[in-house]
């Protein structure tokens, strides 16, 4: 049995509209894709097509799969078979037929340290967001799962009989749950922070007008509103808001307002609801060095917001946690960044070099393979790291992106995973408790069948390495 410790059960959500949202009980959808390649079993070792070289979003050279394979005692193709690994090479190899020659896949005994299926798992094939998984790595090994992120508050000017003569910042941090208290019980379990927050500390600092105007500060990160798939334009569909270091709601927007300028109008919404007078500029401003600090409110910590972002699958947190690390630990608050430092964590902890370009596996340049993300898993296992990205996955047939998949089947409540899916493209990797007290780690990456055949295949294989 698998458990996981969740607050609550995330349910997966459309993303046209932030105040629309709705349970899918069904895996990621975005869009594009397709592949190629499909082997035999095999012995855990790398397809020639993994040897080929590519550039990552960086410029640095990275290969298609990882360097060496997931440690085996001894290859598959050198030792006798048993006949449950008869059965599941059966069972799989014919859904994997079904599924047609683009697919790649490995199963990986983790209890055993031996290989059970491979079907060309080295060949590199657009993640999705199956990507998130080295996005979630690389966050927990920078930020760590205590991590928070801050938005505040900061002026120019004094304050003088309950008047602030100057202007005020609504500066972001980057966290993606900043917003209203009641769209935050929806979208986000009811975690994240409210302007309440920070009107309840300006109050209590004795403000109750501004004279001047109340800014939006996204200055943080870049100003790109979308990611790859959309050469960094909006992208709603994808994102289910717009990006800056800056949001509201889910990076939601209205006419004539960009993200931080409709965060600094909610906000003083907010502040005029809780009795103190001021205006919203219609542009958004750069707090100057001198500005004073005047309220903080606090993100929830990061094994949350990766909770958060990886049970339905959430490609905005995804972005934006990239963002941040590329802040931190690049050459600024832009995807580009910090998909390398994401890029360069992976290599200097794993020795793995997938080639990314984004945190949410949105680009359909990124490449991974099936042997790449075992390699992770099985790096990761009883870690503690790997234990913190664990809690951050949906459960197959209970909830996320993966509730329909494995639903009344050996695999439900006994496998978690992390789906990928962009058009014809269907992802899916992650950790099974076996019917034999195995312990396994799989992916299965499948191009050319429509979305809804894909996962229904990938339904089949989950049981039946559940079953194994």
């Amino acid at each position: 049995m698998v458990v996981l410790t969740l607050a609550g059960t995330l349910n997966d959500r459309g993303t046209q509209d932030p105040g629309s949202v709705r349970a899918r009980a069904t895996a990621d959808t975005h869009r594009d894709g397709r592949g190629a390649g499909k082997g035999k079993r095999r012995a855990a070792a790398a397809d020639p097509a993994s040897t080929s070289t590519t550039t990552s979003a960086a410029g640095v050279p990275t290969a298609a799969t990882a360097p060496t394979p997931p440690p085996v005692v001894m290859p598959a193709a050198l030792r006798p078979s048993t006949p449950a690994e008869d059965k599941l090479e059966a069972v799989l190899g014919k859904w994997l037929h079904v599924a047609g020659p683009s697919t790649g896949a490995l199963v990986f005994d983790l209890s055993d340290a031996t290989e059970l299926y491979g079907a060309h798992p080295g060949y590199g094939r657009p993640p999705a967001s199956v990507e998130k998984l080295w996005t979630t790595a690389a966050v927990l090994s920078r930020l760590g799962p205590d991590a928070r992120l801050d938005t505040t508050v900061l002026g120019t000017g004094h304050l003088s009989r309950g008047v602030w003569h100057g202007n005020l910042y609504l500066h972001g941090g980057g966290d993606p749950t900043f917003g209203d208290s009641g769209f935050n019980q929806v979208w986000n379990q009811g975690y994240g922070p409210t302007p309440n927050q920070l009107n309840a500390q300006l109050r209590r600092l004795g403000i109750r007008r501004v004279t001047g105007r109340v800014f939006g500060d996204e200055s943080l990160f870049d100003h790109r509103r979308g990611g790859l798939i959309t050469d960094y334009k909006a992208d709603n569909d994808d994102l289910g808001g717009q990006l800056s270091a800056l949001t509201y709601d889910h990076g939601t927007v209205m006419p004539h307002y960009n993200p931080a300028t409709f965060a600094a109008h909610e906000f003083v919404l907010t502040m005029r609801a809780m009795g103190v007078q001021a205006v919203a500029d219609r542009h958004d401003g750069t707090a100057p060095q001198d500005a004073q600090l005047l309220a903080t409110v606090a993100s929830p910590p990061m094994s949350v917001m990766l909770r958060l972002m990886n049970v339905p699958s959430d490609d905005l947190f995804a972005e934006l946690f990239a963002k941040q690390l590329g802040l931190r630990y690049g050459h600024g608050g832009t995807i580009t960044s910090g998909a390398h430092v994401i890029a360069q964590t992976i290599a200097s902890n794993y020795g793995l070099r997938p080639t990314i370009f984004d945190g949410s596996g949105l680009g359909r340049q990124d490449r991974s393979s099936p042997e790449q993300i075992v390699q992770l898993l099985t790096e990761l296992w009883h870690t503690r790291l790997g234990d913190q990205l664990a809690a951050t996955l949906p459960t197959a047939g209970v909830n996320g992106t993966v509730q329909s998949i494995g639903f009344k089947t050996a695999a439900a409540g006994h496998c978690i995973a992390k789906t990928g899916s962009l058009d014809n493209v269907s992802n899916l990797a992650g950790y099974c408790s076996a019917r034999g007290d195995q312990q396994l780690a799989f992916a299965f990456f499948i191009d050319g069948p429509e979305n809804s055949t894909g996962f229904w295949l990938e339904s089949k294989m989950l049981a039946a390495i559940a079953r194994y």
